[in-house]
């Protein structure tokens, strides 16, 4: 039942050419950046990835981006990568967008064995009636698009069927893990992590703290051990900050004689 493993190369050494990962994630928050430096080292190509977003730029899944070794990716926002568009639109990179929620859906119904799903989102669009440029060939010509989905009517609504996402391995990072796998999420970073280790055959966790087994109360695991194959130690260090945003501090100003706060001229 342990399911520690002594570093992060080890952990991803059997990931071979040509498999498909779901990672976990949102932009850089909650994203599994040790196991993926290790990936990077490691040599794997070919790969097909499920995340939200791959990469932001040269950071997170964008590092093996960079270097080649993705060739297909399944996401919901592409936008924040440059070498993402680049190879997309030179025949390099296919594509699949999905909407961010159904996204989670199907990565949940691989997860729970669910095969298919119906939606009401995308109805209407692309989504539902094909035509997505997936793939571009080096002249900037449109190769292969998005294919028609199957629309049902209920109740006078109607929806879009969307089949279930698996993947070979899963790429998760937690704040709280267990020898068991149990995994405790902190916060926004738990995004897409669950979704991601449960859609995985295989699925890897990252954590920052390791706690031995019956010290995480059963009802704050956010995925359970079931789902997690093995748990390696990277610490809290390696985490990165997307967009840093900060206000000035407010001025204090000045008393006046009297004990009164002075005014300050063109102040608020």
């Amino acid at each position: 039942m342990d399911k520690v493993v002594g570093s992060a190369a080890e952990a991803v050494a059997d990931i071979g050419d040509g498999v498909t990962l779901a990672v976990g994630g949102f932009g850089l928050c909650g994203v599994p950046i040790a196991l993926i430096d290790a990936l990077l080292e490691q040599g794997a190509s070919g790969l097909t990835t499920i995340s939200n977003n791959c990469g932001v730029d040269d950071q997170a899944l964008g590092v093996l981006l960079y270097a080649g070794r993705i060739t297909r990716t399944i996401s919901s926002f592409v936008g924040g990568n440059k070498e993402l568009a680049r190879l997309y639109l030179s025949g390099q990179l296919s594509v699949e967008l999905t909407p961010q929620g159904t996204l989670a859906e199907r990565l949940r119904a691989g997860g729970t064995g669910i095969p298919a799903f119906y939606t009401p989102t995308g109805v209407g669009t692309m989504v539902a009636d094909g035509g997505i440029p997936v793939r571009y060939d080096a002249e900037g010509t449109v190769v292969e698009t998005s294919t028609p989905k199957e629309i049902r009517e209920f109740d006078g609504r109607q929806y879009v069927l969307e089949t279930a996402l698996t993947a070979d391995f899963g790429l998760v990072r937690a704040a709280v893990g267990d020898r068991h796998g149990n995994l405790v999420f902190h916060e926004s970073a738990r995004n897409f992590n669950p979704l991601a280790g449960m859609a995985g055959r295989i699925t890897v966790a990252e954590v920052e703290t390791l706690v031995e087994p019956g010290e995480i109360r059963p009802e704050d695991v956010h995925l359970p051990g079931v789902f997690v194959d093995r748990v390696v130690v990277v610490g809290p260090e390696g985490k990165k900050i997307e967009n840093r945003t900060t206000r000035p501090r407010p001025s204090s100003a000045p008393l006046a004689a009297g004990g009164e706060e002075a005014t300050v001229e063109g102040a608020e």
